[in-house]
């Protein structure tokens, strides 16, 4: 697939996209940038996928925020 080739998250599990902002960020961020329930009440990976994988527009908004962290962390290395 060439259309791949320069794509960031090509190979990037959502799972994986999750864990990582979490780990940088918090859950706490993550509600404050995008303000939907499973990353204000109660968050977890689980209901955060579940929810992501129905929602398009709330997945765009958190491959964006892993996109510009990536950005962040490659400006720094």
């Amino acid at each position: 697939m060439k259309s791949q080739l320069n794509n960031p998250l090509h190979g990037i599990k959502l799972e994986q996209i999750i864990n990582d902002l979490v780990d940088c960020y918090g859950w706490e961020y993550l509600g404050d940038n995008i303000n939907i329930r499973c990353f204000t009440h109660n968050p977890s990976v689980k209901s955060s996928l579940k929810f992501l994988r129905r929602t398009p527009w709330a997945r765009t908004k958190v491959e964006t925020i892993y996109l510009k962290m990536l950005k962040k962390q490659n400006t720094r290395d």
